[in-house]
């Protein structure tokens, strides 16, 4: 059930981000049109089958909005869902815009053959999320904010996906599945705060920004602080706060003032540094036994990839490599990322 409500609720902001969009009263249009992205991630673009192993992700980018209750930018069921969240809205930044998302994301331990409970490994689990993302620009300076909530467990569908993807590829299938972590309602709560500095642009429109990051989560899903940067190299860089399509205000989401530029691309690196109170794919379910490891406080990422953008589509692919998430762990992991943006 609480799949299925998931997934009309993707339909529907489809359709509503595609009527608000077409209607003459949304005054930002032309100067930011919505957006439609779709994110695939997967360790085999990494050259394993472990870990975080594949993810997915369905995102609706609004243009730039005066509020959140009354703008006719917004579908009316957005609208209506934004009222009891206010304390989560930015207030007093000039420019501002909502993200809704529909994600996926599957974990699994090393050996894909064993049935038995492989305790020195990872629990397997699945997680089926929505969230509701606001965010608010002030020039250089970008705040974010996300609420995440959705199903931990067989309720998220982790194993007839994966099983669907690796028929596809001619891939075994992995055989623990039934000690997967529980059924779980889960949430969080991501709040960012980002700062872009940006070189003066060379000849023909080659130049360089960084963008700094800090923030956090506070949640049944995961609860930890991190801090990092990206830097960017390319022609006409996007007037946005970063490339990699992990960041919560990444890959193109952020409020802009222009269209920009109908062609271009860029090289892109990133670095993310968490300290860690709690990952429940890790730490296994809240209120019940369940499997779990050992995991580690300190966790870091790095990653690189390439964006190219060409009149209203955009695609960027990336690699990610992070440091052992846990006590026991045979092999640091690596999976990839591609991300496809279209304007509306």
């Amino acid at each position: 059930m609480q799949t299925k409500m998931l997934w009309a609720l993707a339909a529907l902001s489809l359709a509503g981000t595609a009527r608000a969009a077409g209607d003459g009263a949304c005054p930002t249009r032309d100067e930011r049109p919505p957006m439609v992205n779709f994110r695939l991630d997967n360790d085999l673009f990494g050259g394993q089958d472990q870990g975080y192993t594949n993810g997915a992700q369905l995102g609706f980018v609004s243009p730039n909005l005066s509020d959140y209750t009354d703008d006719p930018c917004l579908p009316a069921l957005a609208r209506w869902l934004n009222r009891p969240f206010g304390f989560l809205q930015p207030e007093g930044f000039p420019q501002k815009n909502m993200v809704v998302t529909f994600a996926q994301g599957l974990f699994t331990p090393e050996d894909s053959t064993r049935r038995d409970l492989i305790r020195e490994d990872r629990p397997y689990a699945a997680l089926l999320l929505a969230s509701m993302g606001y965010n608010g620009r002030d020039q250089d300076r970008l705040r974010t904010t996300q609420l995440q909530f959705g199903m931990l467990g067989p309720a998220a569908q982790g194993r007839q996906v994966q099983d669907l993807v690796h028929r596809l590829t001619g891939s075994e299938a992995f055989e623990g599945w039934r000690h997967q972590l529980h059924d779980e309602p889960v949430f969080r709560l991501i709040h960012e705060r980002m700062r872009r500095h940006a070189g003066e642009p060379g000849a023909r429109g080659w130049g360089w920004d960084a963008i700094a990051h800090w923030g956090g989560t506070l949640g049944t899903i995961s609860t930890y602080a991190n801090a990092g940067a990206e830097f960017r190299f390319g022609k006409s860089l996007p007037d946005d706060f970063g490339s990699t399509p992990l960041r919560p205000a990444g890959e193109n989401t952020a409020p802009t003032g222009a269209r920009g530029q109908l062609h271009g691309g860029h090289v892109f690196f990133t670095f993310d540094a968490r300290a860690v109170a709690r990952d429940i794919t890790l730490d296994g379910n809240t209120f019940r036994d369940s499997h779990r490891v050992d995991k580690r406080h300190f966790v870091g990422e790095a990653g690189y990839g390439l964006a190219w953008f060409a009149g209203r589509w955009k695609f960027a692919v990336a690699r990610y490599h992070r440091t052992r998430e846990f006590d026991g762990q045979r092999e640091r992991p690596v999976f990839g990322s591609f991300t496809i943006t279209r304007m509306l």
